[in-house]
């Protein structure tokens, strides 16, 4: 495999991006598996940019997962599938969750876009050597 370019670096920290953004707007569950699939194949030999938003938009996905899917059907689950409060507030939960999701995952892209590291607050593992 040959050593990847500033060029390539950058292409990759968008397509780990757009897989992020995939996963969670137009093809969830297939996006996160060629996420997972670029993070075990590339692991630690990707250049500092693109490692930075590999591990960045798999922990996101993995956090999004956590966060949507399980609260969610627990919300409905505990208040009954008639009960409109219990729907009501997981709609709620679910769609501000989802839109921050969402947010932080543009926000990540531009930056993946501008050649510049990011890190998702809160859920992001550090970037880089720690000091």
């Amino acid at each position: 495999m040959r050593p990847l370019s500033a060029d390539d670096d950058r292409r990759l920290a968008i397509l780990a991006e757009g897989l992020y953004l995939s996963n969670l707007l137009l093809l969830p569950g297939i996006a996160f598996l060629w996420l997972l699939l670029l993070n075990l194949k590339l692991g630690g030999k990707a250049p500092p940019l693109a490692l930075c938003h590999l591990r960045q938009t798999l922990a996101a996905s993995i956090w999004a997962g956590v966060l949507l899917l399980p609260v969610t059907v627990l919300t409905i689950a505990t208040g009954g599938y008639d009960n409109i409060t219990g729907w009501t507030v997981a709609i709620i939960y679910f769609t501000v969750c989802h839109a921050s999701l969402v947010l932080l995952g543009v926000m990540g892209l531009a930056r993946a876009m501008a050649g510049q590291t990011w890190r998702y607050p809160l859920i992001g593992p550090v970037c880089g050597p720690r000091l």
